[in-house]
């Protein structure tokens, strides 16, 4: 049975707005006013970049969370 210390959900939320900036980042838009890195109109003008930026934090919080805010009984 998985037991959530209190900062559980806080940190969840922050995991999932972190992934949804990544995800945002790589998205096509078309009134962009630059290509991006990869050579399409993007969301993001630095898109490969920006969204490893973000990932690597929701990463982070993600592993922080599992390693001291779930225990197991």
């Amino acid at each position: 049975m998985k037991i959530r210390k209190k900062g559980y959900w806080w940190l969840l939320t922050l995991t999932i707005f972190f992934t949804v900036l990544a995800i945002t980042t790589i998205l096509p838009v078309e009134t962009a006013s630059k290509v991006s890195m990869l050579g399409y109109k993007a969301h993001c003008t630095f898109t490969p970049i920006s969204t490893i930026l973000c990932i690597l934090p929701a990463g982070f919080v993600c592993f922080i969370r599992k390693r001291f805010f779930v225990s197991y009984k």
